[in-house]
């Protein structure tokens, strides 16, 4: 009886590592467009992955542009007239260029026309300047916004899986941010 509750205890310990790995979700073809608060890919082909200590390093050296794509909570449609409506503050890695709502799935062309100006000032025009880009973490905007960017051409992406979470949890300094003029406001 020992011998096999011993048989049982082993083949479970063999077994568990199966059960309690989680599987990262791979990269899809197109951009993710629903559930962007999930589980991101360890990859995104044709960028780099930073660390939070690799893009620390890199904000440091002053070394590349940082494009952070964290939408923006839009004004609730239902407010009684005179209300006044104050945006909650977004706090970034300093010196990024925030472009709200530029992570989507699908962009209507404003948007992408608004994403692509914004990358445009963010690298000074060079396509092969290192430009971050980031959000929160486990948040497919980031990912759709660096697969955009490299849609476009722009050589030298590196995306930031980790986000101001990271930054956040590295206790890194963060200042509030105001984002860059929309095509719709």
């Amino acid at each position: 009886m020992r011998r096999r509750l011993a048989a049982v205890i082993v083949a479970a310990l063999l077994v568990a590592p199966a059960w309690t790995q989680q599987q990262e979700p791979f990269e899809p073809e197109g951009y993710r467009t629903d559930n962007y608060r999930a589980p991101v890919p360890a990859t995104l082909a044709g960028a780099r992955v930073l660390t939070t200590e690799e893009a620390r390093a890199i904000w440091r050296a002053n070394s590349g542009a940082f494009v952070d794509v964290m939408p923006r909570p839009p004004k609730p449609k239902n407010l009684p007239a005179g209300t006044v409506w104050r945006d909650a503050p977004r706090k970034n890695i300093p010196g990024s260029v925030w472009l709200p709502d530029t992570g989507y799935g699908t962009l209507p062309p404003a948007m992408d026309d608004y994403l692509q100006r914004g990358l445009a000032r963010a690298s000074r025009g060079d396509k092969a300047a290192l430009l971050v880009i980031y959000c929160l973490a486990d948040c497919w905007m980031s990912w759709n916004a660096a697969k955009r960017a490299l849609a476009y051409g722009y050589s030298n992406i590196a995306w930031y899986p980790d986000g101001t979470d990271g930054w956040d949890g590295a206790k890194l300094p963060t200042e509030e941010a105001q984002p860059e003029p929309r095509p719709d406001q």
